[in-house]
């Protein structure tokens, strides 16, 4: 009997590496790492910017709130992608399925609106730096975060009540160890065009227009920084965006590349798609605390006084 007529069914079969099957602890170790690396990192963000008062800033909330996201998609993905690398535990009940699509697609659209927004914080204070403290207080910091959680949870409400409605009679195998809606939405055995349609308003809308955003946002910047005479200045206004850089870069260039591969890559090796899904969800949130510790002097101290005991 195949897998598929093995499944009861309100059930979908995970996929692990492509040729490794069977829980190989092995491929399972960096997977380990990457997660231990991204939840501590993260979270080591969070508890400097919150212990230190010196860093209630417009940059540092934006990047609390970043750090904030990336540990949603972590925890997302980490129950299953670890039970299937490890156990080879490949079922998932389809309401888990669902609920696992919602919040990894909920964080991940959060994430690209804090890139956004950091992008705005950076234009705000290089273009117009007089204004800068009146233009982003905490009270509208605040209001950004609230509006970008209810941009994200509005949005992807419709996509798990659209899919529940369809009848899955073909192939219930998903392409990842995680649930995703362009994955998702290839399985029914009936017209997906509303669904697929909407996926790609949803994307368009958020991840669109955030890129779009972000890169006039720096086209500014950039012709800003171009029009200050000293040398040493303009060296130090590109300096503060150069961690916001590797970010957006780390984190929209896997998730073009998935795009892409979903749209139009149906027949390529399930290889490219397991590392192109596991790059753009893995990635970013284990490089992000990374590059932010390198680059920012006050998150470096904050975390020398976060882990040197009191009284040293």
């Amino acid at each position: 009997m195949s897998n598929n007529s093995l499944l009861r069914p309100s059930t979908f079969l995970l996929t692990g590496m492509p040729g490794m099957e069977g829980g190989n602890v092995w491929i399972a170790l960096p997977f380990c790492s990457m997660y231990v690396i991204s939840i501590l990192g993260n979270s080591t963000i969070l508890l400097v910017i919150k212990a230190d008062r010196s860093l209630h800033k417009p940059m540092y909330l934006f990047l609390s709130m970043l750090a904030a996201t990336e540990l949603g998609v972590s925890l997302s993905t980490l129950p299953t992608v670890l039970s299937v690398l490890l156990f080879d535990s490949r079922e998932i009940e389809m309401n888990a399925c669902l609920a696992q699509m919602f919040f990894i697609h909920c964080f991940s659209i959060m994430d690209s609106g804090v890139l956004w927004a950091m992008a705005f914080d950076r234009f705000v204070a290089i273009y117009n730096p007089l204004q800068y403290a009146s233009v982003l207080t905490n009270p509208r910091i605040g209001l950004i975060g609230l509006g970008l959680v209810v941009r994200s949870i509005g949005l992807l409400v419709p996509l798990p009540i659209l899919l529940i409605r369809l009848p899955f009679c073909r192939s219930r195998v998903l392409a990842h160890s995680f649930c995703l809606h362009p994955n998702l939405i290839q399985l029914p055995c009936a017209d997906v065009q509303a669904n697929s349609m909407y996926g790609l308003f949803v994307l368009l809308v958020t991840f669109g227009l955030d890129l779009l955003f972000i890169v006039l946002s720096y086209v500014v910047i950039i012709k800003t920084v171009l029009s200050i005479a000293s040398k040493e200045e303009r060296l130090k206004a590109l300096n503060t965006c150069v961690s916001h850089i590797c970010a957006v870069l780390i984190y929209y260039f896997p998730m073009i590349g998935l795009s892409l591969v979903h749209r139009f890559g149906k027949h390529a090796s399930p290889v490219i798609h397991f590392l192109m899904a596991n790059i753009y969800l893995l990635v970013p949130p284990v490089l992000n605390p990374v590059i932010y510790s390198m680059k920012t002097k006050q998150i470096r101290r904050g975390i020398c006084k976060l882990l040197t005991p009191k009284g040293h």
